[in-house]
Parts: C-alpha cells; structure tokens; sequence
C-alpha cells in the first residue's frame, strides 16, 4: 500500500476474501458473493480529541482481525487495491482475543469457577 495516513479515528481495512465454495463444494460466482464483514486493520488513525483537546487514542491496532456492519465504511482504491475506511466506532469487535489479553478490563467477565 502506498504511504496513506488516515486521520483522527479513522481505520483503514482489506476486507479477508470471500469463500469460493459452499460446504457442499458448490463453486459460488463473484456476482453472487456477499461481501464479508471482516478484514485485517492495515492502517490507523491518532485517535480522535475530546473537547479540551486531549487526545484519545485509538484501540485498534495494524494487523488486527476486526468485524464491521455490513454498510459500514467507504470504500477506496488505494495502488489498485480495493479497501475500507471507517470510524473506529463502526468496528464491532477485535477477532482471537481472550479475556486474559486484556488485563482489568470490567466488561469482559469469565466464567464461574475460572481463576
């Protein structure tokens, strides 16, 4: 990708590729395809400013697995690659985290019984 910096608390994503097949084993044509609401983040933001002008960084970082609503983002060509940029707000979650990754967090809860 080309030297692009995105600014404030926008995320720049490349959506993962779409399935080629079925479960069955059906091939599925590209006109048919849904695209997929998960990509790899590729490029961040600063982070945004709250209104005393401090700022708020970004939770997000380069080489996250994120999921995103399926109308989220606006879509860019950037070298001739095809991706997103959005809000941070508009991503729902970081993939192939456990609650131990995040230390201290009170609103990822483990089970019962875990220590």
């Amino acid at each position: 990708m080309a030297r692009f910096r995105p600014l404030r608390d926008q995320v720049v994503i490349r959506r993962i590729n779409a399935e080629e097949k079925t479960a069955g084993g059906i091939l599925i044509p590209d006109a048919a395809k849904e695209k997929p609401a998960q990509g790899e983040v590729i490029a961040v933001g600063p982070g945004g400013r709250d209104e005393f002008g401090k700022l708020i960084p970004v939770d997000i970082k380069v080489g996250d697995s994120v999921l995103f609503g399926k109308w989220s983002g606006t879509e860019l060509k950037i070298d001739g690659e095809e991706l997103l940029i959005m809000k941070e707000s508009d991503i729902m979650g970081v993939l192939g985290m456990s609650a131990s990754s995040l230390p201290g967090d009170p609103l990822i809860k483990k089970p019962r019984g875990l220590k």
